[in-house]
């Protein structure tokens, strides 16, 4: 019996000719967001910023001047001045499309930045739950979905290990406090995003708040306490706010009484690892969290 071949190579012919129509519309697509993205003038004004906008590989036309080290991909870029004071009249010369900050700067920047016409959009790095949001957000909108999807699930594997490491362990009472260069220090609570990575680490932040990201000290209250363990962040210029926070300690007696210091459970956080706000350490910042609240384990 002759068999008639022509139905079927006529439907492998169609089912090509789609896969290629298919191709090269996806192929169309991704050059259009490729060009779209070149035509974006984008600056961020924090190192933070400047990781999260390489790990989804988008180009900067500015960034901030800072101590740490900067992305790869932008050490040749224009500087716009330090993250607390940049510079408006730098970044109004860039012509950007966008300039991004961090939220906790925001009533800062908007009397600096009220006369100018570019779009300036706040980030809230408040917690590892909003990094994860400004990660997908930003993936979505320059088409950088696949990256942003990748980072989201290393900080979410993460999170498994410190809660793994923390599981059926006691948890223990954590102080934190934020150095500022010539101002003593501050008390963060648990809004804050190291207050937040100590709760995903297992720890129990001494200070609660309903709104509020950081406490003025009162010796009073702080009598009161006996945190476990003590983290101490050198918010900026460390070799000045470590021997502030050595000074404290030594000439203080309130902090005599307290159990972490009589065990030597006082630790100072280094940047990049820890910073005030969210930044793509947080794997890292996890598991030297677990070290501390877990030792031996």
């Amino acid at each position: 019996m002759k068999t008639n071949k022509l139905p079927l190579v006529a439907l492998l012919l169609l089912l090509a000719l789609i896969c290629g129509l298919a191709l090269g519309a996806r192929h169309f697509v991704e050059q259009k967001q490729v060009a779209s993205l070149k035509n974006q003038r984008i600056v961020v004004t924090t190192t933070a910023l400047a990781e999260i906008f390489d790990k989804l590989e988008i180009p900067l036309v500015g960034v901030p001047k800072t101590t740490n080290k900067l992305p790869a991909r932008y050490q040749k870029v224009t500087t716009v001045g330090g993250a607390m004071s940049p510079s408006v009249e730098k970044i109004a010369s860039l012509k950007p499309t966008e300039v991004y900050a961090v939220s906790t700067l925001k009533d800062q920047y908007d009397q600096a930045f009220k006369k100018q016409k570019f779009n300036l959009t706040y980030l809230d790095l408040d917690s590892v739950s909003q990094l994860k949001n400004s990660l997908t957000t930003l993936g979505d909108k320059y088409h950088r979905q696949k990256q942003a999807q990748a980072a989201v699930a290393e900080i979410n594997r993460a999170i498994s290990r410190a809660k793994k490491k923390a599981h059926g362990k006691k948890h223990p009472k954590v102080l934190i406090l934020m150095g500022l260069p010539g101002a003593g220090y501050m008390i963060l609570t648990n809004k804050s995003y190291l207050g937040n990575l100590v709760q995903l680490a297992g720890g129990k932040n001494l200070y609660q708040s309903r709104s509020q990201i950081y406490l003025d000290p009162s010796n009073e209250q702080l009598a009161n306490q006996n945190p476990d363990v003590i983290l101490r962040l050198a918010h900026a210029l460390p070799n000045i706010t470590v021997p502030q926070f050595e000074a404290e300690f030594k000439q203080n007696p309130v902090w005599q009484h307290m159990d972490a210091v009589k065990n030597k459970r006082v630790y100072d956080l280094e940047q990049p690892t820890f910073n005030a706000s969210a930044n793509l350490e947080v794997p890292q910042a996890l598991a030297k969290l677990g070290q501390y609240f877990y030792p031996g384990n």
